[in-house]
């Protein structure tokens, strides 16, 4: 498929990019391979294989979300300057 001069200037536009006439040109015979392979992986056949996101299987590694006290509040406290109920109390900024 062979791309004419104004359409790489109406997509070179789309992506708001400003192209020489050389670029023009070079780009022209670029994408128009880019599409020729495009069109040669549409005739194959793929009626038997699933659409996948992904080409390798991907596992979520994180663990799942537990609250839960890490540390007991006096452990976390004892260092504190100052705690007071069970937070951290510290200097007023605002007025």
């Amino acid at each position: 498929m062979k791309l004419t001069p104004e359409e790489v200037r109406r997509v070179a536009a789309l992506a708001r990019l400003e192209l020489s006439p050389e670029e023009v040109e070079r780009f022209s015979g670029q994408l128009s391979v880019v599409l020729d392979f495009i069109n040669t992986l549409n005739e194959l056949d793929t009626s038997g294989i699933e659409p996948m996101s992904h080409a390798l299987e991907v596992n979520n590694v994180f663990r799942a979300d537990k609250r839960e006290a890490k540390f007991p509040p006096e452990t976390w406290s004892a260092n504190a300057p100052a705690a007071e109920y069970g937070h951290f109390r510290v200097p007023k900024i605002i007025e």
